[in-house]
C-alpha cells in the first residue's frame, strides 16, 4: 500500500464478515489529539462484603458462593437464555419469531475483588483459560447447544454491573449472526484453498510487521487491518486451532502470557483500567466438522483520545457503515510502543 493511498480516504474489507469500513486518516493525522488525562480511580479491596461475586457472599438469586480460591463459574441468576423453553414459532404476515433456548453462565476470574486480567499472574490467567476450556466442552456437549460464546465486558462504560473480575458464557441453540457471517467466509476460503483464511492472514501480518503488537512462540496480538474501534485488537494462535479445547499446555500458557501483555498495554494507554468488550470466536458445537475454523479473540474498546473521551457509533456509522480516523497502523504503533509493565507497578 502506497503512503499516498494510506493517507487518503479508502475502504478496507473485513475478510471474516465481508463488510467494509471507511478509513479517513486525513481527518486525524496523529492518534493523540486534545488533552490526555488520568481517570480518577478508587482502590478496591481484595474482598467486598457487598459484592455478589466475592467468595462466600450471597448472590442476587439467593445462593451463596463457595469459598473459591481459583476461577469459579455458575449459572447466571438472571440468564438471558433459558434451557427449558418450548420450541415454537410465531408468524403473522410479515411478523415472524421463533423460540430460543440456551444457558448463561458467569465466570469469576479470581476470588480477589481488586484485580483485573492485567494485574493477575500468568498462572492465574491460565486457570481462567482452563475453566473456559471446561465450559466450552461441557456446554457444547449438551443437547441443543450449537454455539458457545465466551466474552468479557470490562468497565461500567461497557455495561458491566459489577467490578469484580468476571466474564460470561452464553450457550445457545442457534448460531448467532456475527458467527454465522464468519462461517460463510471461512468455509468459502477453506473450500477454495484447503487452508484457513486466518492461517494465511497471520502469516501475512507477521511478514509485513505493520500491525503487530505482541508475539510469542504460539500467539500473536495485532490490530486487524479492518479494525473498526480505535484500539481494536485481535489475538490469534499461529497454529490453526479450531477451538480452545485443542490448546496444548504450552499453548495455554502462551495464550495467558499474551492476554496479560495485551491488557497491560491497554491500561497503559491512558493510565486507567481500560474498558472493553472481548470475545472468543471458535468452532460451533453443532456436531459437525469445522476444518475451516481458526479461533481468535477480539477486543473492542471504546476509548479514543483519553480516559474519558469515548468513541461512539453515530450518524454515518449507524446509517451507512463504520468509519475510523486513525488507521490500524497508527493504532498498532501506539500500542506496540507502550511499556510491558503495568503503569501501577512503575
Amino acid at each position: 500500500m502506497s503512503k499516498e493511498f494510506n493517507n487518503n480516504p479508502h475502504r478496507r474489507l473485513n475478510i471474516l464478515t465481508g463488510e467494509w469500513i471507511l478509513v479517513s486518516p486525513h481527518r486525524n493525522k496523529r492518534p493523540w489529539q486534545g488533552k490526555t488525562e488520568k481517570q480518577a480511580e478508587t482502590d478496591r479491596p481484595q474482598y467486598d462484603p457487598a459484592c455478589y461475586l466475592c467468595p462466600t457472599n450471597k448472590r442476587m438469586g439467593g445462593e451463596n458462593n463457595p469459598d473459591y480460591k481459583k476461577p469459579y463459574s455458575f449459572v447466571n441468576d438472571f440468564s438471558a437464555l433459558l434451557n427449558d423453553v418450548k420450541e415454537e414459532t410465531y408468524e403473522n404476515g410479515l411478523l415472524y419469531a421463533e423460540s430460543e433456548s440456551g444457558l448463561c453462565k458467569v465466570v469469576c476470574f479470581s476470588p480477589d475483588h481488586s484485580v483485573t486480567l492485567p494485574l493477575m499472574s500468568i498462572s492465574a490467567i491460565s486457570d481462567v483459560i482452563s475453566l473456559w476450556q471446561k465450559e466450552y466442552k461441557e456446554l457444547g456437549n449438551m443437547e441443543g447447544i450449537n454455539h458457545v460464546q465466551i466474552f468479557e465486558n470490562k468497565g461500567d462504560v461497557m455495561g458491566c454491573s459489577n467490578p469484580h473480575p468476571h466474564g460470561q458464557i452464553w450457550a445457545q441453540n442457534n448460531i448467532p449472526l456475527e458467527v454465522a457471517k464468519k462461517i460463510d467466509r471461512l468455509k468459502d476460503y477453506w473450500e477454495k484453498n484447503q487452508k484457513s483464511i486466518l492461517e494465511d492472514y497471520v502469516q501475512q501480518e507477521l511478514k509485513l510487521d505493520e500491525r503487530i503488537i505482541l508475539e510469542n512462540e504460539h500467539f500473536v496480538a495485532l490490530v486487524p487491518y479492518w479494525a473498526v474501534w480505535p484500539y481494536e485488537t485481535m489475538i490469534l494462535p499461529k497454529r490453526k486451532i479450531a477451538h480452545i479445547g485443542l490448546l496444548t499446555e504450552k499453548e495455554k500458557v502462551s495464550y495467558a502470557e499474551i492476554l496479560k501483555g495485551m491488557t497491560i498495554k491497554y491500561d497503559n494507554i491512558f493510565k486507567t483500567s481500560f474498558p472493553y468488550s472481548a470475545g472468543i470466536h471458535q468452532a460451533p458445537t453443532d456436531g459437525e466438522e469445522h476444518p475451516e475454523w481458526h479461533f481468535h479473540m477480539s477486543f473492542y474498546p471504546p476509548l479514543l483520545r483519553s480516559a474519558t473521551v469515548k468513541k461512539f457509533m453515530v450518524g454515518y456509522e449507524m446509517f451507512a457503515n463504520p468509519q475510523r480516523d486513525i488507521t490500524a497502523e497508527q493504532a498498532a504503533e501506539t500500542l506496540a510502543s507502550l511499556p510491558s509493565i503495568h503503569y501501577s507497578k512503575v
